[in-house]
């Protein structure tokens, strides 16, 4: 099973193909080689260090409170 993580993107390089986001403070480079028209604070699906889909804050959002709440499940 793969999973993609939502995170948001703080940085992006000048020739726009790597980007820095964040997820809860964590910071972590990614390709944006699958990806075009991404901007600063887009919220992006990640996996394997590249950002595969573009989301909306509010899908970023419900995908992470849902995997927080399945942690505390799984605890």
């Amino acid at each position: 099973m793969c999973l993609a993580i939502p995170a948001e993107v703080v940085a992006i390089t000048d020739d726009q193909q790597t980007a820095t986001v964040s997820l809860e403070g964590v910071r972590k480079d990614i390709s944006l080689a699958l990806l075009t028209d991404v901007e600063l604070g887009d919220f992006v699906l990640v996996h394997v260090g590249y950002a595969l889909n573009k989301i909306s804050p509010e899908e970023a959002q419900r995908t992470l409170a849902l995997m927080a709440e399945l942690a505390e499940v799984s605890s």
